[in-house]
């Protein structure tokens, strides 16, 4: 399945409360509570495309909130893969996974984020990690949850950065653009 074919699948409108639903079609972030959002779908299919996610790979989602971005990956990893969210604010760890189990996936899920840290390092290493919250700066704490041959996708001071690790865990850093995300919150 490719990202388009997915994105139709899975629909937006699910995943966003009541009050938000009649502009699931909007190419715009919408407010899903506790001062987060849920990215414009044109800024998730470049950040997908940008991640090229492959069936059953194993994908960290960084930011999940209420969970649409996991069952994204999800579907695009497939019944071999596996996908772990994570979220910092505990209102949307319950809401996303309230909505993922809707989507029948049961090698996806969503884990509260630990203050202070990063990614799950303790669930590593990941083929790729994707990042719906702007950092300061590239957290190499993430770079350092990559397998050899791993992509990370994170917004970085306002563009949008692809991290690629290859087999001697070099990484190639890229650059795709400017983008508007909420801050990344440790």
């Amino acid at each position: 399945m490719d990202t388009a074919e997915v994105m139709r699948k899975v629909e937006r409108a699910r995943f966003l409360p009541r009050r938000q639903r009649g502009s699931a079609g909007l190419d715009q972030a919408l407010e899903v509570g506790h001062g987060q959002t849920c990215s414009q779908p044109s800024t998730v299919a470049d950040m997908l495309e940008l991640l090229d996610v492959q069936p059953s790979m194993r994908v960290l989602d960084v930011g999940s909130g209420t969970g649409w971005t996991t069952a994204l990956l999800g579907r695009l990893v497939g019944p071999g893969g596996e996908v772990i969210g994570c979220e910092i604010v505990p209102e949307l760890v319950e809401r996303g996974r309230e909505n993922l189990a809707g989507e029948e996936m049961p090698w996806t899920r969503i884990e509260p984020a630990e203050q202070g840290a990063l990614g799950r390092p303790e669930d590593g290493p990941f083929d790729r990690i994707l990042v719906s919250a702007m950092s300061d700066s590239l957290p190499y704490e993430l770079v350092e949850q990559l397998a050899p041959g791993g992509i990370l996708v994170i917004p970085v001071a306002g563009s949008m950065t692809r991290v690629a690790i290859d087999a001697e865990r070099t990484p190639e850093v890229t650059r795709h653009g400017l983008y508007r995300f909420v801050p990344l919150i440790r």
